[in-house]
């Protein structure tokens, strides 16, 4: 049997019971780790689980799965997600070589960003499509985000953004010379999305279009959700720019029209509640 773990947000106790139970019984346990990070190292996790971990960097997963793989079909092995087995694509990539193969396969949920949002105050049900924010090079600096975030607060949606993670890169000069060499890790912040944000819309303005969205923008920084330093801030996005969260990993959200009970939460987290005052995105039951 194959067990896909979600070990939740946090720390080494977010695991379900559950999911506890599939990895103690395992003999193979990999932990996935390069699309999030938790608060606490490898080493915690083995000591509370009680396993040894295997890391199982991207290029692992997605270039040799066949032997991650490899004799699950007559012993248990684990592999263990951050937030939600599938909060991303590869993970159901894994499922689909997985029954291939004629191995069996278990999936243990767990909470992950998609909806422990919600700890901010804007309703779940008010987001739309979720957008990737890339880090932007000399050379590369695409707006696709920029336009998703607009479409869905065209449709009055609320926009989550997950910020990039590069883990075990490689230059560009490595790569081609075929050297493995990594980068250190980056994990992009609630500034570094807001300032690449804000400059889309100056050059748009330049170009004579009026963006959906501006500086005043009310949006949500938000930092180690699940955390027990979790940090959230709500104000414009110019403020966001600015905003203090410390350590990664950093989310962020572009609001859209919100219903007052969804206002008034936000007012808690706000960086300066005058942000609030000239707001009109109100949207009534």
């Amino acid at each position: 049997m194959l067990y896909l773990v979600g070990l939740g947000l946090g720390d080494a106790k977010d695991i379900t019971v559950k999911g506890l139970e599939a990895v103690r019984r395992c003999r193979r346990v990999y932990l996935e780790a390069y699309t999030s990070v938790l608060t606490v190292g490898k080493e915690a996790l083995e000591e509370f689980y009680g396993k040894e971990l295997i890391l199982a960097d991207r290029e692992m997963v997605e270039q040799e799965a066949d032997s991650l793989l490899k004799e699950a079909d007559v012993c248990d092995v684990a592999f263990l997600v951050v937030g939600d087995p599938f909060g991303a694509t590869t993970h159901s990539d894994l499922v689909l070589r997985a029954v291939k193969l004629g191995i069996p396969y278990k999936v243990i949920h767990n909470a992950s960003i998609l909806n422990a949002v919600g700890c901010c105050g804007l309703q779940l049900y008010n987001f739309g499509e979720t957008v990737s924010i890339v880090f932007w090079t000399d050379t590369w600096k695409p707006e696709s985000f920029f336009d998703k975030i607009e479409k869905n607060r065209q449709n009055g949606m609320h926009s989550l953004c997950l910020l990039d993670i590069k883990v075990k890169e490689q230059s560009l000069e490595n790569l081609m010379k075929g050297r493995k060499i990594y980068e250190p890790p980056r994990y992009m912040s609630v500034n570094q999305a807001a300032e690449q944000l804000l400059a889309i819309i100056e050059s748009r303005r330049l170009q004579g279009e009026k963006p959906e969205i501006s500086e005043n923008t009310i949006c949500v920084g938000l930092a180690r959700v699940g955390a027990l330093d979790e940090k959230i801030a709500s104000g414009t996005l110019q403020q966001m720019s600015t905003v203090e969260l410390g350590a990664p990993l950093h989310s962020l959200i572009v609001t859209g029209t919100m219903h007052p009970l969804e206002l008034e939460m936000l007012k808690l987290f706000s960086v300066d509640s005058s942000s609030f005052e000239n707001n009109a995105c109100q949207r009534t039951t």
